[in-house]
């Protein structure tokens, strides 16, 4: 079942590509191990960044959400330094079978483009992005051209 659901997915994401984003297998023999690209979001101080990311589906796909973390390092309150998301979706509770990757995708893209400060994973970031936009931005920026370039 979850070779089927997972190569549904990948013929999705060929059919109906995701803008500033694309997925698969990394490797021929493991379907279950992804990785991921998202291009920084235009008007953010991500853009021109290239981010990778790694996505694990368990057994429990797509009962239970894909593990996804940055790899790329990311200036961000909702990405932990070692590359976890905060996002509601990719939560236990909140998660749907209804939910794919090209949707998990768009809402990290989503993320990168709309922080939310009140839920951080990095509660310095978000005290500057709510206090100083100006140097947050700078501070974002500055990581894309370091590791995202």
């Amino acid at each position: 079942m979850l070779a089927k659901r997972l190569n549904k997915e990948i013929q999705d994401l060929q059919k109906n590509p995701v803008m500033n984003c694309s997925a698969g297998p990394k490797y021929q023999d493991d379907i279950t191990v992804w990785e991921a690209t998202i291009f920084g979001p235009e008007g953010t101080p991500y853009a021109g960044g290239v981010f990778y990311l790694d996505i694990t589906f368990t057994d429990e796909y797509p009962y239970k959400p894909p593990q996804i973390y940055f790899k790329t390092p990311i200036y961000h309150c909702n990405i932990s330094k070692k590359g976890g998301i905060c996002l509601d979706i990719l939560k236990d509770n909140s998660w749907s079978p209804a939910l794919t990757i090209s949707k998990v995708l768009l809402s990290i893209c989503s993320l990168m483009a709309d922080p939310n400060p009140n839920d951080p994973l990095r509660p310095e970031v978000a005290e500057l992005f709510k206090n100083n936009k100006d140097i947050h931005d700078t501070n974002a920026r500055e990581y894309t051209l370091v590791y995202a370039a």
